[in-house]
């Protein structure tokens, strides 16, 4: 019993969408990763006097450490801004990147939404709103019944 269900759930098509935007996800974080990391800290670091942000730290237990490294293997406490700054850096273009995807997302659900948006008066042909149940132009009533038209407060039936 409890396998089918887990086995009817994870084949929904919705859930084995978001496994795959997990992966994609993932592997676009890495990518993030690496383009901050080895493509845009480098050329800062330099414009900035030669500064490699990931050993950039406060060393709050008073000894003196050449590197993070070297701080971190003598178990100091240290406070890492550098590889703060660096993971700011990448949930910024990551943040950024998913702005871009859903906008892109919203305007494609939007496109054939707006299309199917009017309708045509079966009365006076003119573009009307889907939702409309009362011609604007005409008056007709357009509710589902087609063989009764309308005319101002007066309805006629059609035969």
């Amino acid at each position: 019993m409890f396998l089918k269900g887990l086995k009817e759930f994870a084949t929904r098509g919705s859930v084995v969408d978001m496994g795959i935007g997990i992966i994609i996800g993932a592997a676009f974080g890495k990518v993030v990763s690496s383009f901050v990391s080895d493509i845009v800290m480098p050329p800062v670091g330099l414009l900035l006097g030669r500064v490699d942000f990931s050993n950039l730290y406060v060393n709050l237990s008073g000894g003196h450490y050449r590197s993070l490294s070297d701080a971190q293997e003598a178990g100091a406490a240290t406070i890492n801004y550098g590889v703060f700054v660096e993971s700011v850096l990448h949930f910024v273009i990551i943040a950024f990147a998913a702005y871009l995807l859903i906008l892109q997302m919203n305007r494609l659900k939007r496109l054939p939404k707006e299309a199917g948006r009017l309708k045509t008066c079966p009365y006076c042909f003119s573009d009307i709103s889907l939702r409309a149940i009362r011609c604007p132009n005409c008056t007709s009533n357009l509710s589902k019944d087609k063989k009764s038209r309308s005319l101002g407060n007066y309805r006629v039936n059609i035969r």
